[in-house]
């Protein structure tokens, strides 16, 4: 199986990608690959100018049209997620996220921010056509603690609990997801490329 993650802050250290960081090694341990991207990584005028031919666009866009599912985090910024996120997302192909389990996470500064990931970022993830939505994990930017050299980063206990949640029901909706068929299998005239409806 294989999940993309995506972190949807321009900042270098950013505590949605701490979440992030949480989240794919949960996956790693479980033996999911998880491929990773950063907003930030990708150069500024082909996000704005919408260079769907640069390299790395093109590379996020197979990589994720090869997944299984997508793991993303954004900080929220003016009650809605990262303007950055919002225009990579908007370099994806319109059905890209069909047959894809996603997991949305969030960190903000208060709870009052909480609903920005069910109506500013899911409705983007769902005009994407992801099969499958999980709830979300939101945190509040206290809950999160950076690491410092020799000590890595922490998440408080109750935080903690939310993301292992829905960790699991996104390691249990990629389980459910049927596998590729192989044309093996398929009767001869479904194989067979005079075959038409």
């Amino acid at each position: 199986m294989l999940v993309v993650s995506l972190a949807g802050s321009p900042s270098q250290r950013s505590r949605s990608g701490v979440l992030l960081e949480h989240g794919r090694d949960w996956l790693q341990r479980r033996g999911i690959e998880v491929v990773s991207y950063r907003v930030r990584d990708f150069d500024a005028e082909d996000l704005l100018h919408a260079r769907f031919d640069s390299p790395l666009v093109r590379r996020f866009v197979e990589h994720v049209t090869l997944a299984d599912g997508l793991l993303i985090a954004t900080p929220i910024y003016k009650a809605s997620f990262a303007g950055a996120l919002k225009v990579l997302l908007d370099l994806l192909p319109e059905r890209a996220l069909t047959h894809k389990a996603v997991l949305p996470m969030a960190s903000g500064g208060s709870v009052a921010h909480m609903l920005a990931v069910d109506y500013a970022l899911k409705p983007v993830l769902a005009a994407l056509k992801a099969q499958e939505m999980l709830q979300g994990v939101y945190a509040v930017d206290a809950q999160i603690h950076y690491g410092e050299p020799g000590r890595p980063s922490s998440l408080e206990p109750e935080l903690r609990a939310r993301l292992e949640e829905g960790l699991e029901q996104l390691h249990a909706a990629l389980a459910r997801r049927p596998g590729p068929i192989d044309p093996g299998l398929l009767p001869e005239r479904l194989n067979s490329a005079q075959w038409s409806i």
